[in-house]
């Protein structure tokens, strides 16, 4: 990995969201999940590491009282394409029991690891699961699940920013940027 291979990356995507329509989707994410949890006081749960960015310009706009903690399963490691094998690197705590649980990630492409949060989370006894997205790939696949909330559909096709890489690089745009040809 070097800087070379990041802007060449960069200079073979475009911009598909723009940085003030994430932060408008965001505010009304923000408060559709308010709505929706009620007086609950519900353990959010941010997937790391794409969810962090996300995880960072949500949690201001959440007014009200929260539990929140970290999870990391992961199927990619730096390439473009989710792999059969998922690996847990930090487990639900057992604080789930009972609650009412709100996994924030980035992107839910074919839905496979956030079914598998789903489960684990469901099975360790919380009282229901919700899911926040910042992204769902629009794909012609069924999925295991549909995210309760998500801030844009994007095409079938590799995107970044805001938390979601390329290859690794580019986390941190405030942009969400899809893969041309050639990169």
């Amino acid at each position: 990995m070097n800087r070379e291979e990041a802007l060449h990356i960069f200079s073979h995507s475009e911009e598909i969201v723009s940085a003030q329509d994430v932060a408008a989707s965001i505010e009304s994410m923000a408060k559709a999940i308010g709505a929706s949890t009620g007086e609950e006081f519900p353990l959010v749960l941010s997937v790391m590491g794409g969810a962090a960015v996300f995880t960072g310009m949500l949690l201001p706009h959440l007014d009200f009282p929260l539990e929140f903690d970290y999870i990391h399963l992961t199927r990619y490691r730096n390439t473009t394409k989710g792999g059969d094998k998922m690996e847990w690197r930090v487990a639900p705590a057992e604080s789930v029991k009972d609650r009412v649980v709100l996994v924030l990630d980035d992107i839910l492409d074919e839905g496979e690891t956030m079914a598998a949060i789903r489960d684990r989370i469901m099975a360790m006894g919380a009282k229901k699961f919700l899911s926040a997205v910042l992204c769902e790939k629009l794909i012609n696949k069924s999925k295991p699940l549909r995210p309760d909330f998500c801030g844009f559909e994007v095409p079938d096709r590799y995107v970044f920013g805001c938390g979601m890489d390329a290859k690794g690089y580019w986390r941190n745009l405030p942009t969400i940027r899809a893969l041309t040809e050639g990169a």
